[in-house]
């Protein structure tokens, strides 16, 4: 079999910050693909305002390195496992991966996760333990904790056989031995050279080209990302595109690109192992095929895990709707949905009796999450409910999702965490000390019991404890209450501002969530209640002037700092009778029944039905 030599396909894959984007910024970087003067900021890959803010990776991103005469093409992948269909479509493109493992931390929930995904494919596995600079580097162990991992996830021999490489990503260095780094990476090139296998090549045979990613430019319109499985393509030829439902569409491809480095570059021609992007056809959508018009062939459909998370998002009404958002009609949001569908494989939107109203689908909170920033950051005003699991049937039995926690704490805290994720229906399976006073926990826990956690977890751990989570697989439905918010809410009887005075009123009956002078409406949450009900209060309050001068006039009065919540906190808080309603300047919760007597009868209806069934 005649392979190509001068080509190497990898993917890197990690649990969240263990480092990848910084090594292949170092790889660009040492392979002198960046003119001595270029400017290139840090993270290059991450390009998205979002990525660059939190520092990390959300959409899978492909560059090229040239290494001598090889030419190493590098796709990068997110840690989360919110956006494992990321991972897993990119991992079809490639022959080998580089799994990076922080020396400290060692193996995680999404180490796991994306582990199993590459050894499920067959790809050869490389080991870079990262970060081996820091002073609490235990290499050996975690070279012991990943091969545990490797034999756990069923890998083969000649996965097991997997080489390591000791580096230190941010000081751009490697080597073979983790007492002492070498100047450069030259050692990590050498052994993605010689250990990753160089693509078969089955140029001479019919073309074969699979999307796995889509990108959108405004000349060309849609743009397929992907891998050539074999044969040989140039511009100006004519293709076939079999879409996943087995129809043909016949085109002229206008334009081939290629990648080096941080560009894109336009190529006349690609052969088999090459990973390309083809213009030229509007409709392309993941995991299409595209082949010569007179042999139609297409290959495997590229599986995508499904949606374990819903939320139902809505056109805004409340009575502040249109007041900061360019977008608020249903038609632009459903315009705006659809189009992420595009791109985004791991999304579903369905249409529900409400023309209004739309039930979406994702991977996870930060999924999801993700989504609905970045339409606020576009101009989009919409309302959200509180998300829920995803209940599906299997072999007759209904099971919900489930997610392996693992909880890195302070031996103190133990017991409160222990305690708190037990009555979230969470099973320990393991528990470590690692003797520097840290203890760590993993548990199987329903993901219903993680949503609105994290708060929580914080609080327990005085922010001390570290939380990682990754989506496990399903099993039968748990009983009983699992999670849920325990504290009722402060809602707001008035429309108007919020005053110091009127804040100061209410302060000791809990914490508020706004600054004073913010324009509130009745209905509207302005706090969480220190006890487990509802509670309305009127924070708009202005003090009645009068011409008596008090004693205690020039004392003054401090207030409490209101606590402010992210737009994670604020879905995570939501209860199923609330929205959040999500502007490009605000996010609110408010109650989906504004009226304070209309949701008294409300409840009294619901507690009746419920009495009587």
């Amino acid at each position: 079999m005649d392979v190509r030599t001068d080509l190497r396909n990898i993917a890197i894959i990690a649990h969240v910050d263990h480092g990848k984007t910084t090594l292949v910024d170092e790889l660009l970087k040492q392979s002198g693909t960046f003119r001595e003067n270029e400017q290139v900021d840090e993270r290059a890959m991450d390009n998205n305002d979002i990525e660059r803010e939190r520092g990390i990776t959300i959409l899978a991103k492909n560059t090229a390195v040239r290494y001598q005469d090889t030419r190493i093409n590098i796709m990068d992948t997110p840690g989360h496992a919110d956006f494992g269909g990321e991972v897993e479509r990119i991992l079809k493109m490639v022959d080998g991966v580089l799994l990076v493992v922080d020396a400290y931390e060692g193996c995680m929930p999404q180490t796991r996760f994306v582990l199993k995904k590459a050894l499920e494919q067959k790809l050869t596995p490389l080991v870079v333990l990262n970060k081996i600079d820091r002073d609490a580097a235990r290499p050996e162990e975690v070279v012991d904790e990943v091969l545990d991992l490797f034999i756990e996830l069923g890998a083969d021999e000649e996965q097991l056989d997997f080489p390591v490489v000791y580096a230190s990503a941010i000081n751009g260095t490697a080597s073979a031995d983790p007492a002492k780094q070498d100047d450069d990476m030259t050692v990590l090139f050498e052994t993605i050279v010689e250990n990753v296998p160089a693509p078969e090549d089955n140029s001479s045979e019919p073309f074969q080209f699979q999307v796995t990613m889509l990108d959108y430019n405004d000349y060309l319109g849609r743009i397929g990302v992907g891998r050539v499985f074999r044969g040989t393509i140039k511009t100006g030829d004519q293709a076939t595109l079999i879409k996943r439902d087995g129809s043909t569409k016949n085109f002229r491809v206008t334009k081939l690109f290629g990648f080096m480095g941080l560009k894109r570059m336009e190529i006349d021609e690609a052969k088999a192992g090459d990973l390309i992007a083809i213009a030229g056809v509007e409709d392309i959508n993941v995991g299409e095929t595209i082949t010569p018009v007179e042999h139609q062939e297409p290959l495997e459909p590229v599986r995508i895990d499904e949606p374990t998370l819903q939320m139902t998002f809505l056109v805004n009404n409340s009575p502040f709707a249109g007041r900061e958002g360019s977008y608020v009609t249903s038609r632009k949001l459903e315009e705006r949905l659809k189009t992420q569908l595009e791109t985004d494989v791991s999304l579903r939107v369905e249409n529900t009796e409400s023309p209004e109203v739309w039930k979406v689908s994702g991977r996870g909170e930060l999924h999801l999450s993700i989504l609905i920033e970045n339409m606020r950051r576009e101009g989009y005003e919409l309302q959200v409910s509180k998300p829920e699991v995803i209940i599906k049937e299997v072999d007759g039995v209904l099971c919900e999702p489930v997610e392996r926690a693992q909880v890195d704490v302070p031996e103190d805290y133990t017991g409160a965490v222990m305690e708190s994720l037990g009555e979230r229906k969470g099973e320990m399976i393991d528990m470590v000390n690692k003797g520097d006073g840290q203890v760590r926990m993993d548990f199987i826990i329903p993901s219903r019991g993680l949503i609105g956690y994290t708060t929580e977890f914080m609080a327990q751990t005085k922010g001390y404890g570290i939380l990682n989570h990754a989506f496990d697989g399903y099993q039968p439905v748990a009983q009983g209450q699992v999670g849920g918010r325990r504290q009722g809410v402060l809602v707001s009887m008035e429309t108007g501002k919020a005053t110091p005075y009127g804040m100061l009123q209410v302060e000791d009956r809990g914490t508020l969530f706004l600054e004073p002078g913010t324009e509130i409406y009745e209905g509207m949450i302005v706090g969480e209640h220190n006890r487990d009900n509802d509670l309305t209060v009127n924070i708009t309050k202005l003090k009645q002037q009068t011409n008596i001068r008090s004693a205690t006039k020039e004392s003054t009065v401090t207030m409490k700092r209101p606590r402010i919540l992210t737009l994670e906190e604020a879905l995570e808080y939501l209860n199923e009778d609330e929205y959040c309603e999500v502007t490009p300047e605000s996010i609110r919760l408010r109650k989906k029944i504004l009226d304070k007597s209309m949701r008294e009868r409300e409840e009294k209806r619901k507690k009746l039905a419920k009495k009587n069934s």
